[in-house]
């Protein structure tokens, strides 16, 4: 027993002091490692259709040699997967790292590809030219999620460091090239690579915390019902004056349209769409406020907690109109309005049946007998974290001791629908969802930013976490959990 006492007294000693070597490790490589984040950010790698592929290809190339360069990896390539319509998806990063010794797997995810910047003129820097003002790094991808991907390599490198040829830890890199452009080749790439990506913990690092000081993990997300909806009324432009007041012009049958969707108090109003009832934290309409950068004397939408709002109800979001501009603007009828729509899908409901939902209230509302066309429809389920497994635990633990204060366990608005995907193929992997967001990131938005120290507390976090799993086995790991 005297003899097990020292054994087990041993290892915590190692334990603690390769903690206190990645510490030290994560702040000296600090600077360098927001280096290698600034060289990401400068490649433009919108992955949407309209925009440069070959960006996109040397983003994923510029990824795989980072991890390359951790020397932790036994192949890193860059591939390609096939879309629903048979094309070619963009490339992602695959790197793989076999357990040894009976140690856990942990599969990491960020994705490389970014959201189109808009206008430069809405941006205080020019949007992939990385930015610093005060404890903020500007530019598209800063925060989404190119800070997910060298989070990844700065923890990966932090065991390396300390480790070296002793790192028994199983590991595997998946860094996703479309996901702002709806993972369509997500699937067919689990698919072709499930034997290379199976794992007992997927780490998806693409999502947001509390605030700068307080970490989350996200526990619910919901889904998305994107598409475009065409509204015709005539087969012709025509003047307005002469047929205006009896002929009824697109835009006036798409505004009738569009308001049907929602209450006056601004929530859904679509039969079928359903919340989820889950409980929320205090939130307050003040800080909402701030947050979501209401003009003065605007309110929220919407009724219930303001959280609950955001977590656990549906919305729906008109996102762009195809229709003449102010500029170009004619005293004529408009025969055909197009419109880009975005729903969430509160957790618990099939995205699809949402679908179904929203397409039959519009076409029960079409006014004027108007001709709707709805094309390029889009789904993504919604998921819910079981938080009874021991990577839930660890994961919290890491996160406590990285930030110095207790984590929230939090919902977030935003979608990320591959983790359906993952559940699929992976039904016995433990998802966690952590990421370097914060309330005033301003993803998808103009004026991007990563706050630095939430970056270097989330890489702390997650090398943490990744030295605790590589000190047990996964049986170990498993009779902890049932205790």
């Amino acid at each position: 027993m005297t003899e097990q006492l020292g054994s087990n007294a041993e290892k915590e000693d190692a334990g603690g002091e390769r903690e206190a070597g990645i510490r030290s490790f994560v702040e000296a490589a600090l600077p360098s490692t927001i280096a290698d984040l600034t060289d990401l950010v400068r490649i433009p790698s919108v992955s949407w259709d309209s925009f440069d592929p070959a960006e996109v290809t040397r983003s994923a190339e510029a990824v795989a040699a980072l991890f390359e360069g951790t020397g932790v990896f036994d192949e890193v390539i860059v591939a390609r997967a096939s879309t629903d319509d048979g094309t070619d998806g963009q490339p992602a990063v695959l790197a793989t790292r076999a357990a040894r010794n009976g140690r856990p797997t942990v599969l990491l995810y960020a994705h490389h590809d970014v959201q189109p910047p808009g206008a430069d003129s809405d941006w205080q820097s020019a949007p992939f030219e990385p930015t610093v003002r005060g404890d903020r790094l500007y530019g598209r991808g800063a925060a989404d999620d190119k800070a997910g991907v060298v989070s990844h390599v700065a923890a990966v490198r932090a065991l390396a460091e300390i480790y070296g040829d002793e790192l028994e830890l199983g590991l595997v890199v998946f860094i996703e090239g479309e996901e702002e452009f709806g993972s369509r080749s997500f699937a067919d790439f689990l698919e072709t690579h499930q034997r290379q990506m199976a794992a007992d913990v997927i780490i998806v690092a693409d999502s947001d915390n509390w605030n700068i000081d307080t970490p989350a993990l996200t526990i619910s997300l919901r889904g998305n019902v994107t598409f475009k909806l065409t509204v015709s009324t005539l087969a012709h432009a025509s003047h307005s004056g002469m047929f205006g007041g009896a002929a009824p012009d697109a835009m006036l049958a798409t505004i009738r349209l569009l308001d049907s969707l929602w209450n006056a108090d601004g929530s859904v109003a679509v039969e079928g769409l359903t919340s989820s009832g889950e409980s929320v934290p205090d939130s307050s309409a003040e800080t909402f406020a701030a947050d979501a950068g209401l003009l003065p004397g605007v309110t929220p939408i919407g009724s219930g907690p303001i959280l609950s709002r955001l977590w656990a109800q549906p919305s729906i979001t008109v996102t762009g109109i195809d229709a003449p501009t102010v500029a170009n603007a004619s005293n004529t009828l408009s025969p055909q309005i197009a419109v880009k729509v975005s729903a969430r899908v509160a957790p618990g409901q099939d995205a699809r049946q949402a679908s179904a939902a929203i397409e039959a209230h519009l076409r029960a509302h079409a006014p004027f007998g108007a001709h709707l066309d709805i094309t390029d429809v889009d789904t993504g389920q919604a998921f819910l974290v079981d938080t009874s497994g021991w990577a839930v635990a660890e994961a919290k633990r890491a996160m406590a001791d990285g930030w110095g204060v207790q984590p929230v366990e939090t919902g977030v608005g935003g979608s990320i629908p591959f983790i359906a995907d993952l559940v699929r193929v992976f039904p016995a992997a433990q998802i966690l969802v952590t990421g370097v967001e914060d309330p005033d990131t301003r993803a998808h938005s103009p004026n991007e930013s990563l706050h630095l120290g939430v970056f270097k507390r989330a890489i702390l976090t997650e090398a943490l976490l990744l030295s605790r799993l590589a000190e047990k086995s996964l049986d170990e790991l498993s009779s902890q959990s049932a205790e």
